[in-house]
């Protein structure tokens, strides 16, 4: 076991975590840990960044026929009504 020193940094309590341990846990710096108190321990968890899977093209237009897609602009005319009044793409 490690013992590091507690130190102060503005208004915060900092805690060094060796570039060791982050190589161990796979973790980068900048990335989130969850921390509780656990038994009168600190306990830090690296929290898993949910990645949302990326569709192709392909993928996302599966199942369209013309129809639906003559349907689906319709629905959503109302969308492309006015003029741009931000940086809106054409």
């Amino acid at each position: 076991m490690l013992s590091m020193p507690v130190r102060k940094q503005g208004g915060a309590a900092i805690v060094t975590i060796p570039s060791w341990a982050l190589k161990s846990l796979k973790l980068k710096v900048g990335e989130p840990v969850a921390m509780e108190v656990r038994d009168g321990q600190l306990v830090m968890t690296p929290v898993s960044a949910t990645h949302r899977k990326r569709y192709t093209t392909a993928e996302l237009l599966r199942g369209t026929t013309p129809k639906t897609a003559k349907a689906m602009l319709e629905d959503t005319a109302w969308a492309r009504e006015g003029r741009a009044i931000g940086r809106e793409l054409a």
